[in-house]
């Protein structure tokens, strides 16, 4: 485990606490879902989320991997009421949970859902660098695709979010060579090295880099 479960609990209880909203999705998503629900960040990654999206100060963004909502709502609970967030992912079923609390939440008219391979979605995106803040939480084998075309599109002081980057700390351990853990190892790698950016990899869950553009 990348931390205590003591320490995990108190990181969740001196965070600002998550409303209904949030509590009842996390509820839902682990009754209709199962096991699957562990896709599902932490309300303390979620914190998170909300506070970037509003010190970069973001009208533009972009998530790549919905699941069932909750990071959707912390992103554009970050944004201005102007602001939008477009949001990807290819599963309908999931996502209609997602729209359900969207609308509770009142950020319907904030979140832009494209059901399509995140992949083209961001490919028929103009590329001009516009995207102000940008989270990937989808297949891992994806990631390297994912971070080049949103970096190309992130304007300067712009920044990229990468969760699930230790995999459950296999990044570590070269025994470990199944197509993900090996395609995050090498995107590790190859972000600290990129010269469009400054990188910090964090300890929170299962790991967050943050990448800035310069």
């Amino acid at each position: 485990m990348i931390i205590d479960p003591a320490i995990s609990d108190y990181l969740l209880a001196h965070c600002t606490p998550a409303d209904d909203v949030l509590r009842d999705l996390a509820d839902e998503t682990l009754r209709t879902v199962g096991d699957l629900a562990e896709m599902q960040i932490s309300h303390d990654e979620g914190a998170l989320l909300t506070m970037l999206t509003q010190l970069v100060g973001a009208r533009t963004a972009v998530e790549v991997g919905v699941f069932t909502g909750y990071s959707s709502i912390c992103i554009a609970r970050g944004l201005p009421a102007d602001g939008r967030l477009i949001a990807c992912d290819v599963s309908e079923e999931w996502t209609s949970i997602a729209r359900r609390y969207w609308e509770r939440a009142g950020l319907t008219d904030r979140i832009d859902l494209r059901i399509a391979p995140a992949v083209e979605t961001l490919r028929a995106l103009p590329t001009d660098p516009v995207i102000d803040f940008a989270f990937i939480d989808a297949d891992k084998v994806g990631y390297p695709v994912y971070y080049e075309e949103l970096v190309t599109r992130l304007r300067p002081g712009g920044v990229v979010a990468l969760d699930n980057v230790l995999r459950d700390g296999r990044v570590v351990d070269p025994s470990e060579q199944s197509e993900a853990d090996v395609t995050m190892r090498k995107l590790n790698d190859s972000i600290v090295a990129d010269q469009r950016v400054d990188s910090v990899m964090l300890p929170v869950r299962d790991g967050v880099t943050l990448a800035r553009k310069r």
